[in-house]
């Protein structure tokens, strides 16, 4: 236990309610003063990233939907119609969407910011899906949306994504970045049916053994070899806003697997994230053990777009709220135990 981690604990402990009677609560009050070095941790704006993007891998009918509905997605987050949307503006979060690869050339459109890298990632089962180039200007890609948030004053990021094929990927990543097997990592994503999803599982094994163990060992080459744009994004974005003390909501699948590519290139990222829910995709739970995480939510969704991070927003803030607010026994002058 960290010094900070101490006092904040000393902090709740004196709260004035039965010790441990506010839960989990407690502990995440806790981390945040830990993390942010402040008894006072404070939780008032946040912004929603989604980084989109698509997959060459998809052209192996590893989703239930067309590669097409990524390009529709953003326009429907631009419009407001998306579950996302919905969500933030009911919440009182800004959502900024970027293209950072989306096979299509997409009109300007309110809330979405072009960086494209590349029309897509190339299949992984012939090539590496990015080259080094193109995964440091992903990695890039978020981290100036961060930039972009701080500059806003957002003081929480809450990371999310849109990209057909995007848990082939991820699943892929994620076998290479812990040696879990395709059985582990390997679910339905959009909902294929037990032929496709054993056909993802076989795509995913034969690409492992096509880039061998050599080109994965390393993070950065394995997010090169297997990832994709959106999930090298959101790395990137993981990394700059923990070097800017930027506590970084963590949604589902996909952006823990983002996370945990984050956390193998940097360990110091790890005290910024909060994962917000346990996502019914199969390989969450693997990716979530591997960085020691327990999420604060399990509603059985698996959307992404960063409902979950979204979710868990009002969380966080009300956890910081209660070491910064709450009275302590001996200023509510009531009797401790």
């Amino acid at each position: 236990m960290t010094d900070w981690q101490e006092r904040a604990r000393q902090e709740m402990d004196q709260k004035v309610k039965p010790p441990g009677s506010l839960g989990r609560l407690e502990a995440l009050a806790i981390d945040l003063a830990a993390y942010l070095g402040t008894l006072e941790p404070r939780v008032e704006r946040g912004r929603i990233l989604i980084f989109a993007a698509d997959h060459g891998i998809s052209r192996e009918g590893v989703s239930a939907y067309p590669r097409e509905v990524t390009a529709q997605m953003v326009k429907a987050f631009s419009s407001g119609g998306a579950a996302i949307t919905v969500l933030a503006r009911t919440l009182g979060l800004e959502v900024e969407v970027i293209d950072v690869g989306v096979d299509a050339d997409l009109p300007e459109m309110p809330g979405v910011v072009s960086a494209k890298v590349r029309h897509g990632s190339r299949s992984f089962l012939e090539e590496p899906a990015l080259t080094p180039e193109e995964l440091a200007a992903a990695l890039e890609a978020g981290r100036a949306a961060v930039e972009r948030a701080d500059a806003a004053g957002a003081d929480t990021v809450a990371l999310g994504e849109m990209g057909i094929g995007n848990t082939t990927a991820a699943a892929a990543l994620l076998s290479a970045l812990t040696g879990a097997p395709p059985e582990e990592t390997v679910g339905r994503g959009t909902g294929v049916d037990d032929e496709r999803l054993a056909h993802k599982r076989a795509v995913v094994e034969k690409a492992l053994r096509f880039h061998g163990e050599a080109a994965l060992e390393d993070p950065r080459r394995a997010l090169a070899a297997v990832g994709g744009l959106e999930i090298a994004a959101l790395a990137g974005a993981a990394l700059e806003a923990a070097r800017r003390r930027k506590i970084v909501l963590v949604d589902g699948f996909i952006s823990t697997v983002g996370a945990l590519a984050a956390v193998r290139l940097d360990p110091a990222v790890r005290p910024a994230l909060v994962f917000c829910h346990r996502s019914a995709e199969a390989g969450h739970d693997r990716a979530l053990a591997a960085l020691g995480a327990k999420p604060l939510l399990d509603l059985g969704m698996r959307l992404g777009e960063a409902t979950g991070s979204a979710l868990a927003f009002p969380i966080v803030k009300a956890a910081a709220a209660i070491l910064r607010e709450m009275a302590t026994f001996a200023q509510a002058g009531v009797s401790d135990h």
